[in-house]
């Protein structure tokens, strides 16, 4: 099962499944007392890597997901995308995406908890499905997503 606790998924006919998501943050402990609140992280682990200045803590939720923040004394800010399409015409990481059950009521909760609107939700893309964006306290953009009722 790996390093995950909880009910990780299955592994890929590969062997292979991600294990976590590392996102650089300016400020440790605002952002992981927001990831907890907002999407109910629990905090698993936290560690310093003191000879080279990073502070790390790791975050799962209960099916053994983990994120992982990690930060420094000093850095320069990375992408920072204002939209879905600005990041997706730039390489590299541009989003976290969060599958949630009801869409409307995780917008209006990340949103009184200090996420910032980038798109009110609406249907996406991909055909039963409805989604909404975000920027975190730090301006990282999420995106969530919500399987669409039949009867809706």
């Amino acid at each position: 099962m790996g390093p995950t606790t909880g009910g990780a998924a299955e592994r890929s006919s590969s062997g292979l499944r991600m294990d976590h998501v590392g996102l650089n943050v300016a400020d440790l402990e605002l952002m992981t007392a927001w990831y907890v609140q907002a999407f109910g992280y629990e905090v698993q682990q936290r560690f310093d890597l003191s000879s080279i200045d990073v502070r790390i803590v790791m975050l799962v939720d209960a099916t053994g997901l983990r994120l992982e923040l990690l930060a420094r004394s000093a850095g320069t800010p990375g992408l920072r995308a204002g939209s879905p399409v600005e990041a997706a015409s730039t390489w590299g990481s541009g989003h976290l995406c969060f599958e949630v059950d009801h869409l409307p009521a995780a917008w209006d909760r990340l949103l009184g908890l200090g996420a910032a609107p980038v798109l009110e939700p609406r249907p996406a893309p991909q055909e039963g499905w409805r989604m909404a964006w975000v920027h975190d306290p730090e301006g990282n953009l999420i995106e969530l997503i919500c399987a669409t009722p039949a009867h809706v």
